[in-house]
């Protein structure tokens, strides 16, 4: 039996470049093993609103559901910032594209 690597165009922190990224400067994909991306908002319909978009986005660039572990959501009632923060906890494999790269490997190999 052969093992085939699959390579994956990765940036320097593990996430697949053309991962669509949450647009608004608030939110973003955060550097831990479980992979948050964050929504942020002093309203937590307009943060949740965003991460419900970028996560169609995700799945439509994916060609599946994405492997969202959990959702978390907390507050910062300081000054410093937003109120709400909405975290989607991905799966890092998803995010990197790896779905993405096994079909393209299989249609390659068939």
């Amino acid at each position: 039996m052969t093992e085939q690597a699959i390579e994956l165009d990765l940036d320097e922190t593990g996430v697949a470049t053309d991962l669509p990224q949450p647009v608004h400067s608030r939110d973003g994909v955060q550097q831990v093993p479980y992979r948050p991306v964050q929504f942020r908002d002093d309203d937590l319909p307009t943060a949740l609103e965003r991460s419900a978009a970028w996560l169609r986005r995700a799945q439509d660039w994916l060609g599946e559901p994405l492997d969202v572990i959990a959702v978390h959501l907390d507050y910062d009632d300081s000054d410093a910032g937003p109120y709400y923060d909405v975290k989607l906890l991905c799966n890092e494999e998803d995010l990197a594209g790896a779905p993405i790269a096994v079909r393209a490997q299989q249609a390659h190999t068939s």
